[in-house]
């Protein structure tokens, strides 16, 4: 015996309708081959409109490779700058400003700093609180929303990473930010 089974009329028919359900995968064209060497089956034509349209593309191309995501800093460098012995290049406070107020204070602060050779910023947003009154009205938004928009893509061009910030300098109602080199252009 081969070891081998044949297919029962029902498993053969179920496999018959997998293999028309499938779709073949589009081929890149490869470099190395001339146009006449794709394997696409006979009745797809090319689609030149497409490829010259790609190819003539008024638009920028994206950068080559984005920025990193935002990491948290190294546990050594939120030593030494909880310490002392590691400069805080630039601070701002954002207490008191709405969250509108604050995005855009916080973008023109980390251009601003970036362009200055500033490395590590400390953002302070405060702590929040207890809710005030009877209206429960939300408080400490701004230490929630401040690390959403660092670790956002507005802010990877400009952010390392962040890390929150030693007692001394307001603990966890304030985050060390650090910056990467401004790009010379």
């Amino acid at each position: 015996m081969s070891g081998k089974r044949r297919l029962t009329d029902e498993e053969h028919a179920l496999w018959q309708g997998v293999t028309r359900s499938v779709a073949e995968l589009r081929r890149r064209r490869s470099k190395a081959l001339p146009p006449e060497a794709d394997d696409a089956p006979p009745g797809d034509a090319p689609k030149p409109a497409r490829q010259a349209k790609s190819r003539t593309s008024a638009t920028p191309a994206p950068p080559a490779t984005p920025p990193p995501p935002v990491a948290v800093l190294d546990r050594r460098l939120k030593q030494r700058i909880a310490r002392g012995t590691h400069a805080i290049d630039a601070r701002i406070d954002l207490h008191g400003m709405t969250q509108v107020e604050a995005h855009a204070a916080l973008a023109r602060f980390l251009r601003n700093s970036q362009a200055k050779g500033a490395r590590i910023v400390l953002v302070i947003t405060g702590k929040g609180g207890a809710p005030r009154g009877d209206l429960g009205e939300e408080r400490g938004v701004l230490k929630r929303q401040v690390p959403m928009w660092l670790k956002g893509s507005e802010f990877r061009s400009a952010v390392i990473g962040f890390e929150t910030a030693g007692i001394a300098h307001g603990g966890e109602g304030a985050l060390y930010v650090r910056l990467r080199k401004a790009r010379r252009e």
